[in-house]
C-alpha cells in the first residue's frame, strides 16, 4: 500500500468532526444563559459607573477576545482600549487611571502576567472586573465583579485548545456591551457617529449638501429654450435630467430623459417647441440639510433617477442622481 492509498484509507470525516465542534461550542454558550445572575449585574453596574474607560487585559488566545471586546465596547459607547499583560507591566501601566476599570480575561484565572500587575491595580484603587474559567481562582477572588464563563470541555479533541472557551468569553463580553449599550440609551445615530466610514454611518451622517453637484455642474435652462437646445444641457451635464428657472433661478419645473420619450411619442417638433410646454412641473425635489438616505428614499418611492435641491425659498442650489448616491456609499 503506497502512501496516497494509506492516507485515504485513514481519512477523517470532516464533516462530522466539524459538526461536533459546533455542537460542542453550541452547548457552551447555551450554558452561560443560568450565569447572567447577579455577579452579571454587578459587573454591569461597576462598567456603567466607569468615569474614565475601560482597560481589557488578557493573554494568548484570552487577548485575542480582550481585543475584540475592547473595540466593541469602545462602538458601542462605552469608551475601551485593550492593554497587552506583558506589555503593561514594562511601563504600559501608565495608561491606567484613578477613573479606570479594569477588565481581565482569563480561562485558569491564574495566567501569571495578570497576577503580577494585579498588586499595582488594587493600588490604585481601580475597580476590578473578571471574566475567568474559575470562580476560585486568584483573579475571581481578587476581583469586585466576576463572572463565570467556565465551560465543560474545549472542542479541541485533546481538551486543550482554547476553543469553546474562548466562544464562551467572547459572548460573555458581548453581553456585557450591549446590556450597557440599551443601559446608556445608546443609539443608531450614536453608533453612526463612531463608524462614520461604515455603510450605516454614511446612511445615518452624510448630507445631501456632502453629495449633489452644484456651480456649473447643475443642468438648467430658461423656460423659453427650444427643446433641442435643452437637450444639449441635459448631454452636457449627464445627470438625465434638466431644470427649468427663472431669472432668480427659482425652480418651476424639470425635463427628463423620459419626458423626452414621451415628447418624441407626441410628435413635438424638437426645434421649435420651448421646454416650458413639455416640462414637468410639481417635480420630486430635495430639500438642502436633508440626508443623503432621505433623498434615497423619495427617489426609490418615486421611481425616478435625480433629484433637484432647492433651498426654503425654492432658488434651485444643486443636483443629484442615483449614481452620486452610489459613489458616496449610501445606496
Amino acid at each position: 500500500m503506497n502512501k496516497h492509498e494509506s492516507q485515504q484509507r485513514h481519512r477523517p470525516n470532516f464533516q462530522e468532526l466539524g459538526a461536533a465542534v459546533i455542537a460542542i461550542e453550541a452547548k457552551a454558550v447555551a450554558d452561560l444563559a443560568a450565569r447572567v445572575d447577579q455577579n452579571f449585574v454587578r459587573a454591569c453596574e461597576v462598567l456603567l459607573a466607569c468615569e474614565g474607560r475601560i482597560v481589557v487585559l488578557g493573554m494568548g488566545k484570552s487577548g485575542h477576545i480582550g481585543g475584540k471586546l475592547a473595540a466593541t465596547l469602545a462602538s458601542t459607547g462605552s469608551p475601551a482600549f485593550f492593554v497587552h499583560p506583558g506589555e503593561a507591566s514594562h511601563g504600559d501601566l501608565g495608561m491606567i487611571t484613578e477613573k479606570d476599570v479594569v477588565m481581565t480575561l482569563s480561562n485558569s484565572g491564574e495566567t501569571e502576567e495578570l497576577l503580577v500587575i494585579l498588586p499595582i491595580i488594587k493600588r490604585l484603587g481601580v475597580p476590578l472586573v473578571a471574566l475567568t474559567g474559575n470562580p476560585q481562582s486568584t483573579l475571581a477572588r481578587m476581583a469586585d465583579a466576576h463572572i463565570d464563563v467556565s465551560v465543560a470541555q474545549e472542542a479541541c479533541p485533546l481538551d486543550l485548545a482554547p476553543t469553546a472557551s474562548t466562544t464562551a468569553a467572547l459572548v460573555m463580553g458581548d453581553a456585557l456591551a450591549i446590556a450597557l449599550l440599551e443601559a446608556r440609551g445608546f443609539t443608531q445615530e450614536d453608533f453612526a457617529r463612531s463608524h462614520p466610514g461604515g455603510r450605516l454611518g454614511r446612511r445615518l451622517l452624510l448630507l445631501i449638501d456632502d453629495v449633489m453637484r452644484t456651480g456649473e455642474a447643475v443642468p438648467m435652462v430658461v423656460p423659453d429654450t427650444l427643446l433641442s437646445e435643452t437637450l444639449v444641457e441635459v448631454t452636457r451635464k449627464g445627470l438625465g435630467m434638466t431644470a427649468i428657472v427663472d431669472q432668480q433661478r427659482r425652480l418651476l419645473g424639470i425635463f427628463t430623459d423620459g419626458d423626452l420619450r414621451r415628447t418624441m411619442d407626441q410628435g413635438v417638433d424638437v426645434h421649435t417647441t420651448p421646454v416650458k410646454d413639455v416640462m414637468t412641473r410639481h417635480a420630486k425635489t430635495a430639500m438642502r440639510g436633508m440626508l443623503a438616505a432621505e433623498a434615497l428614499q423619495i427617489m426609490e418611492s418615486s421611481k425616478i433617477n435625480g433629484l433637484m435641491v432647492v433651498d426654503e425659498a425654492g432658488i434651485l442650489i444643486g443636483a443629484l442622481n442615483m449614481h452620486d448616491l452610489l459613489r458616496a456609499g449610501v445606496v
